[in-house]
């Protein structure tokens, strides 16, 4: 029946409601790097007593679609279960722990070493993955996410996301991009980037010599980047809000170029529509406050790590790399990435 997010934080309220989403602030009680989850949920049924079902999602499992929680509702509103629970299916063999100076040895759980067979053969087991927590009101006001008649929910192990410590972060960003989901209307591939030049291609300064002559400097492998996506049949265009005419003549890049751009959006939508393109086809990689339209029209977006921070707020990928320092090369893998889901989509 509605949507909220629940958090302490400016930044994040204002994303949630630019997405849609209600806001529950949380107090400073459960707001702390002790607080659980259930603790937050419990403030929040205090404040809205027309709530009799809470879905709780954790932001800690990204590859969460909409068809599962769905699918979890029903179990609850149709088929009368008070709480749902996420899992998932695991194929792996556990063993007793030996504490450092014990004199006992390790023990199988869940195997016969004499009868071992094969991992692929054994049906595995089902472990909570953290996706999400459906309970009615009455069970969580008792302080509880799972009791009375439960049911759990068995999540595809490809959906099955959780990030808990940095080295899953970049593991959770190849599983979304592989498995993601990316709403109703299907991926389609990219067939124009575009490129704002001042930031992005380059790192944003400007050499002036004694002659009054300017320079400016980039990196090789964006250069390279921009041949690769070329090779893939990838169109790249370059925009500018400044006169960089010979700039770009030096660089020999080979791509067409739109310089002393007033208006980049309306520049982008002449493109788009001249090669009569989607704009889910469509590409952007900008870095400043006059990118910013154009990040929110493109179906793929992207800013240097150094853009602007309103910039960085309408892009749907930030890059590791800052502007000149390989930024572009960076944006062409994550679009290679994402050209692998569609044509595995294709396949299937």
């Amino acid at each position: 029946n509605s949507v909220w997010v629940s958090t302490d934080h400016d930044e994040i309220e204002k994303v949630a409601k630019q997405f849609g989403a209600q806001v529950h602030r949380r107090s400073p009680e459960v707001s702390q790097d002790s607080s659980t989850s259930l603790e937050a949920i419990r403030e929040f049924l205090n404040h809205h007593h027309e709530v009799d079902i809470v879905g709780n999602i954790q932001a800690t499992s990204p590859c969460l679609h909409p068809s599962d929680l769905i699918k979890v509702a029903d179990l609850i509103q149709k088929e009368g279960f008070d709480s749902v629970f996420s899992v998932v299916r695991r194929h792996q063999f556990r063993w007793s722990e030996v504490k450092k100076g014990e004199n006992k040895m390790t023990e199988p759980q869940n195997l016969n070493p004499a009868k071992r067979y094969r991992r692929q053969d054994w049906p595995g087991e089902l472990y909570e993955n953290g996706s999400f927590y459906f309970a009615r009101r009455h069970l969580i006001e008792k302080g509880y996410l799972q009791g009375g008649k439960m049911a759990y929910y068995e999540m595809r192990a490809e959906h099955s996301v959780d990030i808990d410590i940095d080295i899953d972060w970049p593991i959770a960003e190849q599983r979304v991009l592989s498995f993601g989901y990316f709403g109703k209307e299907p991926l389609k591939e990219v067939k124009l980037l575009v490129c704002s030049i001042d930031g992005c291609l380059t790192n944003g300064r400007i050499y002036v010599t004694e002659d009054q002559k300017e320079m400016v400097s980039y990196d090789y492998r964006d250069t390279v980047g921009i041949n690769l996506l070329k090779k893939r049949g990838i169109q790249v265009r370059l925009i500018s809000e400044r006169d960089c005419s010979k700039t770009l003549s030096a660089m020999q890049l080979g791509c067409v170029a739109k310089v002393s751009a007033t208006n980049k959006l309306q520049v982008l939508e002449d493109w788009q529509k001249d090669m009569a393109l989607s704009w889910k086809e469509v590409a952007y990689l900008g870095n400043e406050e006059s990118d910013v339209e154009c990040l929110k029209k493109a179906g793929l977006s992207g800013v240097p790590a150094d853009a602007c921070v309103v910039a960085q707020k309408a892009a749907g990928y930030i890059c590791k790399s800052n502007g000149g320092c390989g930024a572009v090369r960076e944006f062409a893998e994550h679009i290679f990435l994402l050209l692998e889901k569609v044509n595995s989509e294709k396949k299937q």
